[in-house]
């Protein structure tokens, strides 16, 4: 039987979805972000998202993040 870790519960698995909505409370932007589990991901890159327009785009997993108003 497989024992469930109490300490990933609740986090978002990493790179599992292709666009993440963020908002101001979000910043600075990091892929992956804070609750992602990690250990299956890639290096923290920072992702300048306001300076692109409100859009950025991961270059290592290819995640798209939109920064909501």
């Amino acid at each position: 039987m497989a024992r469930i870790n109490p300490a990933a519960a609740n986090t978002i698995p990493a790179n599992a979805e292709n666009r993440y909505e963020v908002t101001q409370a979000d910043l600075p932007l990091s892929c992956p972000m804070p609750g992602m589990s990690l250990w299956n991901s890639h290096p923290k890159v920072y992702l300048p998202i306001e300076e692109e327009g409100g859009e950025s785009v991961c270059a290592y997993c290819g995640a798209r993040y939109v920064l909501k108003a």
